[in-house]
Order: C-alpha cells, then sequence, then structure tokens
C-alpha cells in the first residue's frame, strides 16, 4: 500500500509543478486535461483501485479524492493569479493623461410615446377627453358592438388573434367606443389612444401597434365637422399647412366613410418613392357613426349623430421622421433611440 500512497504523491507533486509553470490559461487547461481528465493519469489511477486490495480500498481511495480535490483548488487560484496579472498589465499601459470617455446616461420618451403623446396633447386642447379600455377584449365589442356580427367579411380585414371564440386581443381601440357610450349618455367626445394587435409582420406592419380611436356625439354633427377636426389635426401634428382629401371608403360601423389622405411631406405633394408619385399619403379611416351602433348602446339615432375616426401611432410617426421600416421602433436598438 505504502508504493501505492507513494505513487499517488508522486503524481501529485508533478502535477503541481506543472500548474506553477504554466503562464497561460491555456496551459492550465493542459495540466487539468492531463491530470484530471477522463483519460487523465489521476483518474486513470482511480479506475484500477478495483485492482487494489479490498481491505486497502479506503484508505487509498481517500487518499486519491483528497488529491484531486487539492489539484482543483490549485487550478483554481493559479486562474486567479493569471487573471489579476493579465488586469494588472492592461492597466499599465493606460494613459492616464488621456480624456475620459463619457457615459451615456441620457433618456427621454420612445419615438412611439412621443408621438403618441403629442397626438393626445392635440386633440386635449380641442376639447377631447382620453378614454381607455382592454387589451384583451370581448367578441362583442370588437366586432358585433360595431356592426360586424358573426361570419360577417369584414371580419377577413382583421387577422384577429383569438383568446377563445368570444374573447380576443382587440384588433383596434374602437372596440372603446361602445363601453363609453353604454356608461355615458351625450355629447360624448373621447379619444381612445393605446395598443392593438393582428397577426401581421413585415416591414410596415407589427403584430402589435398603437392606435388612436376618435368619437364625438351630439345634435347636428355633420361630416363638416370630422373634416374641420381632421384637417386642423393634422397641421398641428406636422406644424404646418397641409393639404387633405377624402376618398370614399367602407368601414361596418360608419356610414358614409371615408379613408384621408394628406399632402405629402416628403416631396409636398410633387410626386416621390414614398407616396409612389401620386403626391398623396394615406393617413386614417374615418367616417359617421352608423345608426346601427347607436341602436346597440340605446341612443336614438333621430336624435344624435356623431363621427369617429381611427389612426396609427406608427404610421404618423414614420411620416414625421422620415422612418421607412416599422420594426426599428420595435428593435430598440440604442444608436436608433438616441435620436430622439
Amino acid at each position: 500500500m505504502e508504493d501505492v500512497i507513494k505513487k499517488l504523491k508522486k503524481i501529485e507533486q508533478e502535477a503541481i509543478a506543472a500548474i506553477k509553470a504554466s503562464s497561460s490559461q491555456g496551459d492550465l487547461e493542459g495540466v487539468k486535461v492531463k491530470y484530471l481528465g477522463r483519460k487523465g493519469r489521476l483518474t486513470a489511477f482511480l479506475r484500477e483501485l478495483k485492482n487494489i486490495p479490498s481491505e486497502e480500498r479506503p484508505i487509498v481511495g481517500k487518499t486519491a479524492n483528497e488529491i484531486k480535490e487539492h489539484l482543483k483548488r490549485q487550478l483554481e487560484l493559479k486562474i486567479q493569479e493569471l487573471k489579476q496579472l493579465e488586469q494588472n498589465e492592461n492597466l499599465a499601459v493606460i494613459d492616464i493623461t488621456l480624456p475620459g470617455r463619457r457615459a451615456y446616461f441620457g433618456g427621454t420618451w420612445h419615438p412611439i410615446t412621443q408621438t403618441l403623446r403629442e397626438i393626445c396633447d392635440v386633440f386635449l386642447h380641442m376639447g377631447f377627453e382620453i378614454a381607455e379600455g382592454p387589451d384583451v377584449e370581448l367578441d362583442y365589442y370588437n366586432f358585433e358592438a360595431l356592426n360586424i356580427p358573426p361570419h360577417h367579411p369584414a371580419r377577413d380585414m382583421q387577422d384577429t388573434f383569438y383568446i377563445s371564440p368570444k374573447v380576443v386581443l382587440r384588433t383596434h381601440t374602437s372596440s372603446i367606443q361602445s363601453r363609453i357610450m353604454e356608461k355615458q349618455p351625450p355629447p360624448i367626445r373621447v379619444i381612445a389612444p393605446g395598443a392593438v394587435y393582428r397577426c401581421d409582420a413585415d416591414v410596415s406592419h407589427t403584430p402589435m401597434f398603437h392606435q388612436v380611436e376618435g368619437l364625438l356625439v351630439d345634435k347636428d354633427i355633420s361630416f363638416a365637422h370630422l373634416k374641420g377636426v381632421l384637417t386642423a389635426f393634422m397641421e398641428a401634428i406636422f406644424d404646418k399647412d397641409i393639404g387633405v382629401r377624402f376618398r370614399p371608403s367602407f368601414f361596418p360601423f360608419t356610414e358614409p366613410s371615408a379613408e384621408m389622405d394628406i399632402s405629402c411631406i416628403i416631396c409636398g405633394g410633387k410626386g416621390c418613392r414614398v407616396c409612389k408619385g401620386t403626391g398623396w399619403l394615406e393617413i386614417l379611416g374615418c367616417g359617421m357613426v352608423d345608426p346601427a351602433v347607436f341602436e346597440k348602446v340605446g341612443y336614438d339615432p333621430e336624435r344624435w349623430t356623431g363621427f369617429a375616426f381611427g389612426l396609427g401611432v406608427e404610421r404618423i410617426a414614420m411620416l414625421k421622421y422620415g422612418i421607412n421600416d416599422i420594426r426599428l421602433f420595435f428593435e430598440n436598438h440604442l444608436r436608433f433611440l438616441k435620436q430622439f
């Protein structure tokens, strides 16, 4: 047994000498493999314990395990020593007379948040109030209350995330319209900003984006009021006189319905790549609230009229800041965000 113990001690001494002679972590890894690896000398020795007489195995095994743990500690100490030496060498080459690099601690609102707050400020100055509703919405408020019953073809216009057959992630903040009208008698003048969700993703669409829904209900409200409010909004948000036009369109919850275009803010209406040579950019959808929507919330459509509109916050932000890929808003690259 004494010969076996001497053999173990010799392996330990050789390993410690190799550890002390190592000058890099690569050298230490070689020592570790040579002595403690799967085919290492100490590992191979432990595998031969079965050939040692049974009465000697406990003592030899205990000694071998102690040596193994000792070598592991020596390896770890040497690693720390080499790291410290490397750190000291790096510090030695620093020129302390050079000017320091200023750390960037600046922070501000995300460009989408900036645009959303600006949109809300414009409408608040017009006398609108802000309304909120749930992101996870009942199918009834997202569709049926807006004159979009089950199997209506208009549902195909929106790729919906369904939580269950009767619960969805809202596809528009228009779902807040009926919730507000159920709780509050006219007159109503609200905007509903928030996130909305659709199964869509490319350079101009993301599965989650932001909308601002507007609703105004009162006596004798006409399409002229709608045009006046939206024209004033566009001039305020883009900080200049801007040409607008309204094209007939279709939305189940408004009648008549329209798409609103603005003169291209890039080329001033002359025609460019952004506006595809037309001089116009589509900006939002709008219309007069359909009487069927009023009837569902108990409003008398003979007494009350109103208009609604929905605009995309990302769309306006892209035009304001000249951004050509909507995904930049959500990738959170610091170089992009620092511009705002």
